[in-house]
């Protein structure tokens, strides 16, 4: 008999080799390469050709003869999760939801699942993980779910395409990616030639016969969908959960977006009946603000459209280790290191013997350069020990020479601290054009940090 032929792939970006390597060529990480045997290509032909059956051949058209429609969404009943795909659903496109186990990516489909169905659209909910026992007690914390929702656990895509035949349902859920097979592929399910060829059969499907559908993906330790990177290059969408699984906020990000803005995030609070959406993050995040306590200031920070108030703490002390410790939490710590550099140098405060610990209040992460004054501000006010007031607010880009540089969108940050109640904004000089159309608030330009620590000091 012919010996079987095989073929290793990386596991970090998919990268296919005849031979192992210890270094993989595409991502240049180390031990990556996994060996899969190779389906024969006559086989693979024949199976491809027996599940799409025969086709017309496409005629190219000019796009003058293609109509555009925009309009063509369809509203998931949750404005958090239309805000991230750029309005809501596009018919037949493919959407990738990853995320750490038990961060709540089955909850949120399941739920858009009973509100889709809600509105007289059939959904079919295939799960590969959960018995329907399983989903019917998950589903009975949520409320009533309409008849138009069927639900399936399968893990052979060839029964998963004959039931969607014969369903020939409006939205397709499959949980998850890496629980599915294809027989076609002799390799086990979850690897690397599985996800990819099953992600392949489910585009086809959703191209073909223009059904919206949505894929879980969980992620690996290093925060990547588990199988080959390539499997976002082939989906429409791909949006991430992040938060810590034992807190109760989550955020759902938009990573790569063909229909819409890849900066807009949802955040949401875990409940005993499912996720929540969150209307106003900013009042979320400031809940629980210390009163009169040095080192805590809050800044601005833009998602998308989207102005985002958050609280930046600092808790600077003297060091007795020969070198200080820096931590940060919540935001890039090289970008710390840098800020506490250049407070030493410009504006003369002594940190180069002391611990230094930064840290975004609520556990959200932000690396937006507008966060730089607020962290500025943060290290100064602990240094001295003396508090900022409360109703002040600070957002701007630091420079190396100590400069205070403009940012985006300063009109929409300066409106939203006045919606909740804050009487003082500390800006950039280079945004009071814009920032000076929002009336009824202070607004104090500063030029470099040295004038920033002047004016709350």
């Amino acid at each position: 008999m012919p010996k079987a032929k095989t073929i290793f792939f990386c596991q970090n970006c998919g990268f296919e080799s005849s031979k192992w390597m210890g270094q993989c060529p595409g991502c240049k990480e180390w031990n990556t390469f996994a060996e899969e045997p190779q389906a024969p290509s006559g086989k693979r032909a024949a199976s491809q050709a027996a599940q799409g059956g025969s086709r017309e051949l496409a005629r190219p058209r000019t796009l003058a003869e293609i109509e555009a429609n925009d309009a063509a969404r369809t509203t998931t009943g949750m404005n958090e999760l239309d805000r991230v795909l750029g309005g809501g659903i596009v018919q037949g496109s493919l959407v990738l939801v990853g995320g750490d186990p038990g961060i709540g990516k089955s909850t949120l489909l399941l739920q858009v699942c009973r509100n889709l169905s809600g509105t007289g659209r059939k959904v079919l909910y295939i799960s590969g993980e959960e018995s329907l026992q399983q989903i019917r007690l998950r589903a009975a914390r949520m409320g009533n779910f309409s008849e138009h929702l069927l639900l399936l656990c399968e893990t052979n895509l060839s029964d998963i395409r004959e039931a969607i035949a014969r369903v020939q349902p409006q939205i397709v859920v499959i949980d998850s990616i890496q629980t599915m097979f294809n027989e076609s592929v002799s390799s086990a399910p979850g690897s690397v030639s599985q996800v990819r060829e099953s992600t392949g059969v489910l585009m086809q499907i959703a191209k073909t016969q223009n059904i919206t559908v949505f894929i879980v993906g969980h992620v690996t330790k290093e925060g990547v969908v588990a199988g080959p990177r390539v499997l976002e290059h082939m989906v429409d969408t791909v949006l991430y959960f992040e938060g810590d699984r034992y807190a109760s906020y989550r955020i759902l990000r938009g990573v790569k977006n063909r229909f819409g803005s890849t900066n807009e995030i949802g955040v949401f609070e875990m409940r005993e009946s499912g996720l929540a959406e969150v209307a106003n993050p900013s009042e979320y995040m400031l809940e629980g603000r210390p009163e009169g306590a040095s080192g805590s200031v809050v800044a601005c920070t833009m998602e998308g459209t989207r102005p985002v108030l958050l609280e930046v703490q600092a808790l600077v002390c003297q060091s007795n280790l020969a070198f200080p410790r820096r931590t940060a939490a919540g935001t890039d710590l090289n970008r710390v290191n840098l800020l506490m550099a250049v407070l030493e140098k410009r504006a003369g405060l002594r940190l180069a013997a002391c611990d230094a610990y930064i840290n975004i209040a609520g556990g959200i992460r932000m690396n937006e350069p507008a966060l730089d004054l607020g962290i500025v501000l943060a290290v100064a006010s602990s240094m001295r020990d003396v508090p900022v007031d409360e109703k002040t607010i600070a957002f701007g880009e630091v420079g190396l020479s100590g400069e205070v540089r403009s940012v985006t969108m300063p009109e929409q940050r300066v409106r939203e601290a006045k919606k909740l109640g804050f009487t003082t904004v500390i800006l950039p000089a280079g945004c009071k054009k814009q920032a000076s159309r929002v009336e009824g608030i202070e607004l104090i330009c500063v030029r470099n940090v040295r004038e920033a620590i002047q004016a709350i000091f």
